[in-house]
């Protein structure tokens, strides 16, 4: 790529605006907008959430209110996680055609400057595909992908610190003892530059050490650019969206039906169940035998993201059975070109087939 790539770099965002710069970057992209990579980090501390998750699922909303977090669902796959401005989040919004055409690929891509910068810090940083980052078997940072509009979008950060408690209070969890376990498995499997170095680097030489690694993976001059009105109009209306009760709580939408009345014939089930790629959770409204609605949520990471949403349709009315099921899930993968790093259709025919098995409940 010999293009030259635009920087916006913005440490001390709202948390909002953390988020939304990039989609709104993307949205706003046209044929001559070039290349862009953001680094932003947020002014105060929030939740966020992946594009497919369940926010009453996954979070503790009782807590992130208590403690004034706002919690936001970003357009990008992956779970739900606790950020402040510990992390500088690396954002890049390319043209299609200046990416490779597989996710694991691009996930190399993107990826290979972060470790490179780690490296050079004294951190023995690897890539762990899909699309982790590792230290001596412990996690310096997870990245995600997404589409939007005509730009294809990689996101992840550089790991200055983590809260791990804090994250371990926002997740939901069915009991203290769980929320424990989770805590101690971040203390002994996650990491950051300064426990690896045992002091905070300084951000601009990290900034522009990361800098000087991207340009030399992608070939391409780097140079600091300007916001323009077009993106700031873009990032005012996803703020709305953002904050909007429909946008956030999307994935709660088959559980609100559950008041209608279920009898002999209809049951509505839920289970998860673990990928290699990341978690899928299905709720299903069974009646007869088929599959009369279905939600699917998770933090796994799919493409395109209309595509989960085809996905559910798909198997609306279907006989739920593992062979129907299979077979329509295929179906789709094939007709949308679907990309899903780490889960199959086989996997989401498992997810659906432990939630027909769930016993019926009086």
């Amino acid at each position: 790529m010999s293009k030259k790539i635009r920087l916006l770099y913005m440490e001390g965002m709202s948390p909002l605006r953390s988020q939304t710069v990039y989609h709104a970057v993307g949205y706003a992209m046209k044929q001559d907008t070039p290349n862009t990579i953001i680094m932003v980090s947020p002014n105060a501390p929030y939740v966020c959430i992946g594009y497919h998750q369940d926010m009453q699922k996954e979070v503790d909303l009782d807590y992130c209110a208590a403690n004034g977090l706002p919690v936001y669902r970003r357009e990008v796959g992956g779970g739900a996680v606790f950020l402040d401005n510990g992390q500088l989040f690396t954002q890049w919004i390319f043209h299609k055609e200046d990416l490779p055409a597989s996710l694991e690929e691009r996930f190399k891509l993107y990826i290979d400057p972060l470790v490179a910068t780690y490296q050079e810090l004294g951190i023995h940083a690897n890539h762990r595909p899909i699309n982790d980052v590792h230290v001596n078997g412990k996690k310096i940072g997870g990245t995600g992908a997404a589409q939007m509009g005509v730009a294809e979008i990689l996101v992840g950060s550089l790991m200055y610190t983590f809260d791990k408690k804090t994250m371990s209070q926002v997740l939901k969890v069915p009991s203290e003892k769980m929320r424990d376990k989770i805590f101690e498995s971040l203390e002994q499997y996650m990491t950051t530059m300064t426990e690896e170095l045992g002091s905070t680097p300084d951000r601009v030489m990290v900034k522009d050490l990361y800098l000087k690694k991207v340009s030399e993976a992608l070939g391409a001059e780097i140079y600091e650019g300007e916001w323009t009105p077009e993106e700031e109009a873009m990032a005012q209306e996803i703020d709305a969206r953002f904050v909007s009760d429909e946008w956030l709580y999307q994935k709660g939408q088959l559980r609100q039906q559950q008041g209608v009345k279920i009898h002999q014939d209809v049951q509505v089930v839920e289970t998860a169940f673990k990928a290699q790629g990341g978690l899928i959770r299905i709720i299903a409204r069974l009646r007869e035998g088929r599959i009369d609605d279905v939600t699917i949520s998770g933090d796994f990471t799919l493409l395109p993201s209309f595509a989960l949403g085809a996905l559910e349709q798909s198997l609306r009315g279907v006989s739920a059975t593992p062979e129907t099921v299979k077979s329509k899930i295929e179906e789709a993968y094939y007709r949308l070109t679907i990309q899903s790093p780490g889960v199959t259709p086989d996997d989401f025919t498992t997810a659906i087939m432990n939630a027909v098995a769930q016993p019926q409940s009086a």
